[in-house]
């Protein structure tokens, strides 16, 4: 992934069935009609990857939601980094806060599963940010810092990847950090990124999460340090995904 244009991928979450690939073929008409300035990307449901990567044709990359660390065995209801390679995905968005959250995942497990990633051939995108709670005893960057050193494996040198900075009490909230709070973090984002990984990975993006929308897409944007955005809500419906795009 290179800084040299910026990446916007969209996060369906667990949203989607096959009535929903009209919304990518109209963002691929879209975009073929006026080609963007940067990468666009989606990550739908595992049960989509298929048959999304046949409607998105070159212009839209395909990514997973999720992967196990291992590269197969009994693990039920699981899916390994190949299988969503083998089903079309090129990338794979790994330890979104929901994921931290909600199935109890560690900066460790993270690494071992962007590890795997690499492995299979995806590029994955790791996610990292801070709770409300830990954002107002003024943790914030200590607690991103962290998240880099720890979830970042140093296998990721030297390879194609980026990094998420999702504020956890942005993420489908409405809210939105300023502009200043989100430059502060992605900078303290690089600067542990190149303490971890060393200078090679200046040029890895480093996208925003968290309630980005066609309004205020350009003027995230444009904020140092953003090279790209990881959008939820917004990027199920192709006119408002689009609008996004267009910010960059």
């Amino acid at each position: 992934m290179k800084q040299s244009v910026k990446l916007i991928a969209g996060n369906w979450k667990m949203n989607g069935l096959g009535a929903s690939l009209g919304e990518v073929e109209a963002l691929r008409q879209a975009l073929a009609e006026a080609p963007p300035a940067c990468r666009v990307a989606l990550c739908p449901p595992a049960t989509l990857i298929e048959r999304m990567a046949r409607v998105a044709g070159d212009g839209i990359e395909i990514g997973g939601q999720d992967c196990r660390a291992e590269a197969h065995g009994a693990y039920t209801g699981d899916l390994s980094a190949a299988m969503l390679k083998d089903a079309g995905a090129c990338l794979v968005i790994l330890g979104h806060s929901e994921r931290r959250q909600g199935h109890g995942e560690t900066d460790a497990l993270v690494s071992a599963k962007a590890e795997a990633a690499l492995a299979a051939g995806l590029a994955p995108i790791i996610c990292v940010g801070e709770t409300l709670e830990q954002r107002e005893a003024g943790r914030a960057v200590e607690v991103v810092r962290g998240q880099i050193m720890g979830s970042l494996p140093l296998a990721l040198a030297g390879q194609d990847f980026a990094v998420a900075y999702e504020p956890v009490w942005a993420i489908g909230t409405g809210l939105t950090p300023t502009l200043q709070q989100i430059e502060e973090v992605h900078r303290a984002v690089r600067a542990a990124m190149i303490e971890r990984l060393g200078l090679g990975i200046a040029a890895t993006p480093i996208l925003y999460g968290g309630s980005v929308k066609p309004d205020n897409a350009a003027e995230i944007l444009a904020v140092p340090e953003v090279g790209g955005a990881l959008v939820g809500g917004a990027s199920l419906k192709a006119a408002d995904f689009i609008g996004i795009v267009r910010g960059a």
